[in-house]
C-alpha cells in the first residue's frame, strides 16, 4: 500500500480510476487520512491538466463540497467523474448549505 498523500488546503488530488478532480478545502490538524475515489486513491493532480469532458452519469458532481463523517476535511470537486469519494474508506457526503439568517 502506498503512502497517504499530505492534504493541506489549496491542493489539487485527481481520480485514477476516473476525470474527478477535487480541491482540498479544509484538511484535518492531525493525522492524514487517504482521499479515495471509485475505491482506488486519489493521486495529486498534474497542474493545467484539466480533466475536460462531460460526464452524464456522474456520481461525484463539479462545484459540489464533499466532507467526512466528522466533517474535518472539506473537498471541492472541480472535474465531476463516476466515482464515489471516500476518506479512509468511508463515504464522503454532500455539504450541507448553510442556512442564512432571516431577514426582518
Amino acid at each position: 500500500m502506498t503512502a497517504p498523500i499530505p492534504l493541506r488546503p489549496g491542493g489539487q488530488l485527481a481520480s485514477s480510476v476516473c476525470t474527478t478532480r477535487v480541491i482540498v478545502v479544509r484538511a484535518p490538524a492531525a493525522g492524514n487520512p487517504v482521499i479515495a475515489c471509485g475505491g482506488s486513491p486519489m493521486v495529486p493532480a498534474a497542474p493545467g491538466q484539466a480533466a475536460a469532458s462531460t460526464v452524464t452519469d456522474a456520481v461525484t458532481l463539479i462545484g459540489k463540497r464533499y466532507v467526512d463523517a466528522d466533517q474535518s476535511l472539506e473537498v471541492l470537486c472541480t472535474s465531476s467523474g463516476v466515482g464515489e469519494l471516500s476518506c479512509d474508506g468511508v463515504a464522503m457526503t454532500l455539504k450541507a448549505a448553510n442556512a442564512l439568517p432571516a431577514s426582518d
